[in-house]
């Protein structure tokens, strides 16, 4: 269980006691798990504090509003987010990296990512043209993984070729990934759905076709 002030959000009365951190925890579990299915408009207190087994006093009790409720969802998913980001080495740390296992890796855990808070992200992407604020820290999280793997793919890709236009193949690369996950979560237009254990090898495979092109030099050059 996290500490206390992990849990210490605006809007939200801290919980030290023990149960009651565990009420709120399972509150937000609860929560998280209904989205998956539910709307946030369609998302009911009442509902909620019936699959905890609370009443929907003691949510306001913790809660100062279902909108403050949403958000510490959005921001335990995008902490959970940083700490998987901060677990990408560097190319410091790995001495011979092998592109197409780092691409697979990257949308191995990307896509995990999105699986694992799939009905929160879901929400906050169908707030964001009314609520863009919300967005905010998942499009700076994306941005931040693509900034952060960068150099280690760019040595994968070895030497020689224009760095910038690998760069900016690593950049659409990054685009394409978050782009067919963002479009799966809130679509799920098939074949593949976010659930299938297919589609991280697919996008694995897509961003290393597409980073293999870039470093393939031209016919006739």
């Amino acid at each position: 269980m996290p500490p206390p002030s992990e849990l210490d959000f605006p809007g939200v009365t801290p919980s030290r006691q023990r149960r009651s951190r565990e009420t709120t925890q399972a509150l937000l579990k609860a929560g998280a798990e209904m989205l998956r299915t539910h709307s946030f408009h369609e998302l009911s207190i009442d509902a909620l504090c019936r699959e905890v087994g609370v009443t929907v006093g003691a949510f306001y009790s913790r809660f100062e509003s279902k909108d403050a409720y949403f958000q510490v969802l959005l921001e335990l998913a995008a902490r959970d987010g940083n700490r998987a980001l901060s677990k990408v080495p560097t190319n410091k740390q790995i001495r011979s990296p092998d592109l197409a296992r780092l691409c697979f890796g990257i949308a191995r855990d990307v896509t995990s990512w999105i699986r694992d808070h799939e009905g929160v992200l879901r929400a906050a992407l169908q707030h964001k043209n009314t609520r863009p604020d919300k967005w905010t820290p998942f499009r700076r999280l994306a941005r931040g993984a693509a900034s952060r793997a960068t150099p280690l793919i760019l040595a994968a890709m070895g030497d020689g070729g224009d760095k910038a236009a690998r760069t900016a193949a690593i950049g659409f690369g990054f685009q394409v990934m978050f782009g067919t996950l963002v479009n799966a979560i809130l679509n799920d237009p098939g074949p593949i759905s976010i659930r299938d254990s297919e589609m991280e090898a697919k996008l694995g495979h897509c961003l290393h076709l597409l980073l293999r092109a870039e470093m393939t030099p031209p016919r006739g050059s």
